[in-house]
């Protein structure tokens, strides 16, 4: 039986950032949030074409549902850097730069969790995602991403999908897309033991 709720991993505070990305994860946790918190949105535009319609989705939502959004924007290319750490340098250099002092959410899950231990085993050091980077908080680790999309089905939440995330040039998606289902052949069960290593990290 799949989960159906939204687990959430240690407290979160009253008044919080939320990075949102118009995709359905953080679209669910946004409106999660905004039903007993005071959320503010921060999305990162990453200058492509997918980039400006987001936004202005984003904009739409938000005033429809009268939460505040702060907007950033992608700058000049660091050309020592491959595309998708320099996006990720820049999307947190903006949302550490303008989170008014308070924490910011992402809305990393579970199956991120296993990408990126994927990832990181096949350069020869596995590693799990953290909870906390500075002000950064990822509260939301316990949760496949399927709960995400039962959330917005359910309370009728509006998300976009990035056409991005298809193209296997960029290395995430090829573990994604790829790897992972053949990773879960071998063991069934790694959502379960990495979940169980997140929590044994964040029990003290």
């Amino acid at each position: 039986m799949k989960d159906t709720f939204i687990r959430i991993l240690n407290k979160i505070p009253r008044e919080i950032n939320v990075a949102v990305s118009g995709g359905v994860d953080s679209m669910a946790v946004l409106d999660f949030l905004s039903r007993g918190k005071k959320v503010r949105a921060m999305y990162f535009n990453h200058g492509t074409e997918y980039g400006e319609r987001c936004e202005k989705f984003l904009i739409d939502y938000c005033k429809i549902k009268d939460i505040e959004l702060c907007i950033g924007k992608y700058g000049e290319r660091d050309l020592s850097k491959s595309k998708e750490e320099d996006w990720r340098d820049q999307r947190y250099s903006f949302l550490e730069g303008n989170n008014l002092g308070n924490k910011i959410i992402t809305c990393h899950h579970l199956d991120d969790v296993i990408e990126t231990w994927i990832f990181s085993s096949l350069h020869g050091m596995s590693k799990l995602i953290p909870y906390r980077r500075n002000e950064v908080i990822r509260p939301f680790l316990l949760n496949k991403k399927d709960v995400f999309y039962n959330w917005c089905d359910r309370k009728k939440i509006p998300y976009i999908e990035d056409p991005s995330n298809k193209d296997n040039d960029y290395m995430r998606n090829y573990i994604r897309n790829n790897i992972v289902k053949h990773a879960l052949v071998i063991n069934p069960g790694l959502h379960k033991n990495l979940k169980k290593k997140i929590i044994d990290l964040n029990s003290n």
